[in-house]
């Protein structure tokens, strides 16, 4: 599997928020195995905790994926993407243009817009978005190879919403990699979502808000690898009557 020309080893991202302590996610991004994790420039910079926090990120050996989070306009998450490249020294930028205050909700017309504006300076931009089939053909068209479905609202833990949805999108971008992003709260949650064909799942709240925050990102790691393998051996089509599985040859007959 590969993000924009670069190869990936895990199929679980992670993000780097709101756990208690430094220590606690350097053994949760060791336990989950991820090659990738997120990061906002706002958490980076805003409490003047940054060098540190930054030191933390770079001893994982993890490549960073910053992102846009918080942004509510497209010159905002053109300009925070732009610090990002600059601190982080990457062209991968995660793009969030949030539409609505309490859901967290895309919006995906300004989305687009900074895809473009983005794709167009060399970012390579990984849009978080709806499970809209047009707008995902939007997307790809500003510049994007990448599509970052949502699966439910951001931190709700609902698992996903619309299955359907997703399952629409994977038959209508086979080639394109689908990245499920926001609402996973456990792995059955992670396991269904590659079991649907998703190339991977970024989840940061899930594991951040558990008991045992490394026990639950190895957990997640399981489930994605085991939802993936069971997606790629081709499982049966669900019926709608039962059918036997014992064979009905050599069943006593009755006169």
């Amino acid at each position: 599997m590969q993000f924009y020309g670069t190869e990936i080893g895990s199929r679980l991202l992670l993000g780097t928020a709101q756990y208690p302590s430094p220590a606690v996610l350097a053994e949760a991004v060791k336990s989950s195995g991820t090659g990738i994790i997120t990061v906002s420039l706002r958490r980076e910079t805003a409490d003047g905790t940054g060098a540190g926090f930054w030191e933390t990120l770079r001893e994982t050996g993890c490549r960073i994926l910053p992102n846009t989070a918080g942004c509510h306009s497209v010159q905002e998450a053109v300009t925070t993407a732009h610090m990002a490249r600059e601190l982080f020294d990457t062209p991968w930028i995660k793009l969030e243009v949030i539409g609505h205050s309490d859901t967290l909700q895309p919006d995906v017309f300004g989305l687009v817009e900074a895809a473009r504006i983005l794709s167009n300076e060399g970012f390579q931009v990984f849009p978080y978005t709806t499970d809209d089939l047009v707008v995902g053909e939007r997307l790809l068209a500003a510049g994007c190879e990448v599509l970052m479905p949502w699966g439910a609202p951001i931190g709700s833990g609902q698992g996903l919403r619309n299955p359907d949805a997703l399952r629409a999108m994977r038959a209508h971008f086979p080639g394109v990699p689908l990245i499920v992003d926001a609402g996973i709260g456990r792995p059955s949650d992670a396991a269904q979502a590659m079991e649907l064909g998703m190339d991977a799942v970024l989840l940061n709240t899930a594991v951040a808000k558990a008991g045992r925050p490394a026990a639950m990102a190895a957990a997640m790691a399981l489930a994605i690898e085991a939802g993936r393998a069971g997606y790629e051996a081709d499982p049966m089509e669900r019926r709608d009557m039962a059918v036997p599985s014992t064979p009905v040859l050599g069943l006593a007959e009755f006169a």
